[in-house]
């Protein structure tokens, strides 16, 4: 099997279908990244707040912090939209309506506690209120059929603040930072997680998002390797 290295070059290891989760509080950048590190690999970029139900988005609009049952039906369709255009990406290829086997998706998602990563990663299926709960035709399929992997924007909250400023036509108000800041529980350490700085350029945190994903789509190995 092949494997890019930070060179874009082939290594031992083949990529697999491959689920890459930009995560951070609000203001990191994680739209910036994500559709950057997704042109990069080949591959669909998802913003996850466009996954969001209106109720989510008129609450943060309106200042007020999502719960955990707010959140869970959110990080399901999350885990289910990757899944789905993975799925498709077979498909796509078996039927010769694409020319390559690129499989993978990046979208960007707070992911703040571990409890919504392992959400993410298919480990869990909960839904605090039934009448959220996503159809049993939808539900989650065994997690390692589609390896999940997480690049972490890391910050300062002085940096976060002035960005948010800055940052028009966006939900989140800037109030709803510190709120964020204290419920992040940080993935660093956690197994395939990459963790790039906010204050560096979207060049070098994909540059140190690729040296560190276990698997990468092969498609970019292919390209890597053209150019």
């Amino acid at each position: 099997m092949a494997r890019c290295n930070a060179d874009g070059e082939e290594g031992e290891m083949a990529s697999k279908d491959v689920f890459i989760v930009v995560m951070g509080v609000s203001g990191t950048g994680k739209s910036t990244l994500g559709s950057a590190l997704a042109k990069e690999l080949d591959v669909p970029y998802v913003e996850g707040d466009d996954l969001h139900p209106k109720s989510n988005v008129d609450k943060m609009s309106a200042g007020h912090p999502l719960t955990d049952a707010d959140r869970e039906p959110w990080l399901e369709l999350i885990r289910k939209t990757a899944e789905t255009i993975v799925v498709e990406q077979h498909a796509d290829v078996r039927t010769g309506r694409k020319a390559h086997g690129s499989r993978g998706v990046v979208i960007s998602c707070s992911a703040l506690k571990k409890y919504y990563r392992d959400i993410l990663r298919g480990h869990l299926k909960p839904a605090s209120r039934e009448t959220q709960r996503l159809p049993e035709h939808m539900e989650s399929a065994h997690p390692d059929a589609l390896p999940t992997y997480f690049v972490f924007i890391d910050g300062p909250r002085d940096v976060l603040v002035e960005r948010m400023k800055h940052r028009s036509g966006h939900f989140m108000k800037v109030s709803m930072l510190d709120s964020q800041l204290q419920t992040l529980e940080s993935p660093a350490g956690e197994e395939g997680v990459v963790v790039v700085s906010l204050e560096a350029s979207t060049e070098e945190q994909i540059k140190v998002a690729k040296k560190g994903l276990p698997e990468i789509p092969k498609s970019h190995c292919e390209k890597g390797q053209r150019e």
